[in-house]
């Protein structure tokens, strides 16, 4: 299965979860998302049409080192970025 082409990455110590898309064989930084409202705004300002209705798709969404729409880090827990 090939790996979708939007990353929400491990939560980084603020809360905030690094974005990525994957075009043109290059990963691409969208921002930081402190909640599924920055996401769906970056994901609409880049171009996509219904962006919250695909967060939950895993052909097209990737959640890692949480979550899914988890912005805080866990207490006692080292999320891996992978």
């Amino acid at each position: 299965m090939a790996t979708p082409p939007i990353t929400i990455h491990a939560p980084t110590p603020s809360g905030a979860r690094p974005v990525t898309v994957h075009v043109n064989s290059r990963d691409e930084r969208l921002g930081l998302a402190h909640s599924d409202h920055d996401l769906i705004t970056f994901l609409a300002d880049a171009g996509l049409a219904d962006p919250e209705r695909i967060l939950d798709n895993p052909a097209v969404v990737q959640w890692k080192g949480a979550a899914a729409h988890r912005y805080e880090i866990i207490a006692g827990h080292s999320p891996k970025t992978g």
